[in-house]
């Protein structure tokens, strides 16, 4: 009976009936990161993590029931409460002199009892988030009224707010693992990537955008290996709109699902580009309704230092359609260049990617994830199947570069724009899953478990001493270091 119930893939491409039960292991990864979602949300300070000042405006506007932004001279945003303003405007700014900052709990009470003394309203401008679908900020908004239902001091809302997007996200994770018919190690070595907790217990949408891409992905391999029932179907074709409406270039994810080989008759393959062609309706219906605007905002070059405005979407592509092979040149040297970044985002740099992990603690999350993928798929497949996943990752990873091209970058650059390796999080299991052994490698669970969980704790280590012991320094690059003994044990600020 317990090899019946085993995730299997019997010969002549016959359908898996069972996914593998969790074993112990697998249930304390969860924990652990759930553990390490919550410290993040409670310890991260206002604001450090990317756009979050961005993102927190937008809930804020959600909250009040607004839908769409509206324009206000050059500035697009709403009209908000000055006193929710404030907490990032005054209390905890994140245009600041590149010196060394460190918070204090006082600050949190300072903030919270100036709330009478700010009456009124004031316009905010968020243009970077202006057009994103409000479905990617209903969580966070939900926190937000909870915590003012409740009472509380906005900058105790905030944290309210904080807490419900991670719950969100949290749910969505354990929904896709539970739905998964194979390849859960492979999906919970990305969640314990220090990025994937430390944005999820943040506003940032990336809470729901990761949940929702890594569900989309569960929903179509378990469709395409396991079968089409009605609820799996009904819930296919919902999660496609909502996967477009986080970001439409993830909306390929959903092809996974396609089997190697497929018979021809099969309805599954016509199901899932159903999906597809709903959420690529629902992007275009959102993009339609909200004016189909797109917020142009200003940017330093990361090739010159100047600040420059990004491109419209019709300009620049009309660029890429010009001399498609000039762009493809501009898309692999970029992603060549940037690779070595997007890594090191990937695996965990906190605040505006300001501050760097122990460099010791990066090669320890690349044996992390190794033992991740040696711990094995737990079915067999073939290499045709292997490689049409690993297509489907890179297809998607190119869209994602494509987006940034069209949408955050100065019109006819050479170089692509705005790009962070946590983009590449949903796309990440896909991979793994394509490198993984049909069976897992002997001591590579124990190995998985014993990484995972000493990553986070230098990660939860790196987080808390930077921000409220140490200190550290908003920026960009490389910091600079005097001693390789102390860049491999320490956090940045410290070198």
């Amino acid at each position: 009976m317990r090899n019946e119930r085993r995730s299997i893939q019997q010969h002549g491409g016959a359908d898996m009936l069972f996914a593998a039960p969790w074993s112990a292991s697998e249930k304390l990864l969860l924990a652990v990161i759930s553990i390490a979602t919550f410290f993040f949300v409670i310890v991260t300070p206002p604001f450090q993590a990317p756009d979050e000042n961005q993102h927190y405006m937008k809930a804020l506007s959600l909250m009040q029931g607004r839908l769409l932004t509206e324009r206000h001279g050059d500035a697009i945003g709403a009209e908000l409460p000055r006193a929710a303003l404030d907490i990032h405007a005054v209390d905890f700014p994140t245009d600041v002199p590149a010196t060394l900052r460190r918070f204090d709990r006082a600050q949190l009470a300072r903030s919270a009892a100036a709330d009478h003394s700010r009456p009124g309203t004031a316009f905010a401008d968020f243009p970077n988030v202006a057009s994103y679908a409000p479905s990617l900020y209903a969580p966070g908004a939900a926190g937000l009224s909870l915590g003012k239902a409740l009472s509380l001091p906005w900058i105790d809302a905030f944290y309210v707010g904080r807490l419900v997007n991670a719950l969100t996200g949290l749910l969505l994770l354990i929904a896709a693992l539970r739905l998964l018919p194979f390849g859960r190690n492979a999906m919970l070595a990305t969640a314990l990537l220090p990025t994937f907790a430390y944005q999820t217990g943040s506003l940032s949408p990336d809470a729901v955008i990761n949940g929702l891409g890594f569900l989309g992905l569960a929903l179509a391999l378990r469709t395409g290996f396991m079968g089409a029932t009605p609820a799996r179907s009904t819930a296919l074709l919902v999660a496609g709109p909502l996967l477009a409406l986080c970001k439409g270039v993830y909306l390929p994810l959903m092809a996974a699902g396609l089997r190697w080989r497929q018979h021809r008759h099969d309805p599954r393959p016509g199901l899932m580009l159903g999906a597809m062609a709903l959420g690529a309706i629902a992007f275009i219906g959102w993009m339609h309704y909200s004016g189909g605007s797109q917020a142009l905002y200003h940017i330093q070059s990361r090739k010159t230092g100047a600040t420059m405005m990004t491109a419209s979407l019709h300009d620049q592509l009309a660029i890429i359609l010009r001399d498609p092979l000039a762009y493809g040149r501009i898309l692999a040297s970029s992603m060549i260049e940037r690779a070595p970044v997007y890594a090191l985002q990937i695996v965990g740099r906190f605040g505006w990617n300001a501050i760097l992990l122990p460099l010791l603690a990066y090669p320890l999350a690349v044996l992390m994830l190794g033992a991740g993928v040696a711990s094995g798929a737990g079915a067999r497949f073939g290499i045709g199947q292997r490689l049409w996943w690993l297509a489907v990752a890179v297809g998607v990873a190119l869209l994602i570069e494509t987006a940034m091209y069209l949408t955050g970058t100065p019109l006819g650059a050479d170089y692509i724009q705005g790009t962070q390796g946590r983009y590449f999080l949903p796309v990440l299991p896909l991979i793994l899953l394509a490198l993984s052994p049909d069976r897992p490698l002997r001591g590579a669970p124990r190995l998985f478990a014993l990484t995972a969980i000493a990553l986070l704790l230098i990660a939860a280590a790196t987080l808390f001493d930077s921000f409220w012991v140490h200190g550290f320094v908003t920026s960009d690059g490389m910091p600079p270091h005097r001693s390789i003994g102390r860049a491999l044990l320490l956090p940045s600020p410290r070198w």
